[in-house]
């Protein structure tokens, strides 16, 4: 024992710190956590001095021979019986200290404690290793309850009694809210049953006609079909709990047309980015894209695409990118009798030797149909378009088809349930037919 005695500020503030479990004015006990803490960090290097020092001690108040007997109790007891060692157990233990040796089942009941609270302690850091790790592959916050579930996992598994402070403090997490984590196992039970309802609602509509959905399009189909509002956030978070995966854009692998050759004439940008006008029939997007299906086959797709309201009004399917292409889709434009086309109506494309062609821009002048250019090399200037394409790649299956009579057949499809039932943000939640309708009626 240290001749220095406590004055009352000192004692005051040894009282103070954390670690300072009791203080009086010949000796100081402290706390379990520390003298683990201590341990951990003299392994890894550190002098005792130093170790008091970052947890809040005064040296010149408790002294140096305190620190240094301390430290020697401390490691004498680790060194014999582990953490276990380290526990004050003046006030548990009765009588005078054992005099005779353990015998052999004492020894060994002992060591085999030791060893399975160490075997316990390598299973825990694994365990939250993985956890952590996947958490990381998912792009997921690591939980305290996802600790929590694995210290209860470990301590059923052991058997343990006692240990709980300790493997919260190993774990980095609060002892109260792993008890409160233990209370709470009925609610959560509850909402994971909640969830999961949530959960099989969401799939039903994620794959309502056979087509897959973001949350925005979950949102939209859940109010205007089954009349039941759930928020952006919930839905996401379903989503995500369940690994509920949207399709998600794709880079177009292939190239662009061939450009104009010289005798082909290009004009103006008339449309300027100025997509939504409100009217219906006015502004036509137009554009070809490739379809690889089977084994290495290949057809093509051409449609005009109203901007104001996102509708397909004509599209052309075909094995051959030839003109023919492009003269049959607006043809079919003006056969079509699902929209009356206004007087200065224009056709808006790139600058793809199908639109340059003079073939080409001699049927719009026949059909009295304006022409507007997107600027060479900007697929911004047609992004509506572009983003039909890409949207449907998304969410058809064209490897599935052998033949060009099924492509045909699921583009067919496709294109009936986008305009008549794809509900589209950007629209007032409504798909485009209903959306045309409802330009027309105001």
């Amino acid at each position: 024992m240290s001749k220095i005695l406590f004055t009352k500020e000192d004692i005051k503030k040894l009282k103070n710190n954390k670690n300072v479990l009791n203080v009086s004015e010949y000796a100081i006990t402290y706390n379990y956590e520390f003298k683990i803490l201590f341990i951990d960090e003299y392994i890894a290097g550190k002098l005792p001095r130093q170790i008091f020092e970052e947890n809040g001690f005064d040296i010149n108040i408790i002294g140096l021979k305190r620190i240094e007997q301390s430290a020697y109790r401390w490691k004498v007891a680790y060194k014999k019986d582990g953490i276990i060692g380290l526990e004050d157990t003046r006030k548990t233990a009765s009588g005078r200290p054992r005099s005779t040796e353990l015998s052999k089942e004492e020894i060994i009941e002992r060591q085999e404690a030791k060893i399975k609270l160490l075997e316990s302690q390598v299973d825990l850091l694994k365990k939250l290793d993985t956890k952590e790790r996947q958490a990381i592959q998912k792009n997921n916050k690591f939980k305290c309850s996802d600790v929590f579930k694995i210290i209860k996992e470990v301590i059923e598994e052991y058997s343990f009694k006692n240990v709980t402070a300790y493997l919260c403090e190993l774990s980095g997490v609060s002892r109260s809210g792993y008890y409160n984590y233990l209370t709470s196992e009925d609610i959560r039970i509850k909402c994971e049953q909640h969830d999961l309802l949530d959960r099989d609602l969401i799939l039903k509509v994620f794959n309502r006609r056979g087509y897959k959905k973001g949350s925005r399009s979950i949102k939209m189909t859940l109010e205007n079909e089954f009349n039941i509002v759930y928020s952006l956030k919930r839905i996401r978070r379903i989503m995500n709990k369940y690994n509920i995966v949207c399709p998600h854009r794709k880079a177009n692998p292939y190239k662009r047309i061939a450009k104009a050759t010289k005798e082909h004439r290009v004009v103006k940008n008339i449309l300027n980015r100025e997509f939504k006008q409100a009217t219906p029939g006015k502004v036509l997007l137009t554009d070809i894209t490739y379809l690889p299906y089977g084994n290495g086959k290949m057809a093509y797709l051409s449609t005009i695409k109203d901007s104001s309201t996102n509708e397909i009004l004509s599209y052309k399917v075909s094995e051959r990118i030839t003109l023919d292409i492009a003269l049959d889709t607006i043809t079919g434009l003006v056969k079509t009798k699902r929209v009356t086309l206004t007087q200065d109506a224009f056709i808006h494309s790139d600058q793809g030797s199908h639109y340059t062609s003079p073939t080409f821009q001699k049927l719009l002048k026949k059909h009295k149909l304006g022409q507007s250019m997107s600027r060479r090399g900007n697929c911004w200037d047609n992004a509506p378009q572009e983003s039909f394409f890409g949207h449907m790649k998304d969410e058809i299956d064209l490897k599935s088809c052998t033949a060009f009579e099924s492509v045909k057949k699921m583009i067919n499809s496709y294109i009936t349930y986008y305009n008549n039932y794809r509900y589209q943000w950007n629209l007032k939640k409504m798909t485009p037919v209903q959306y045309r309708n409802h330009l027309l009626a105001s």
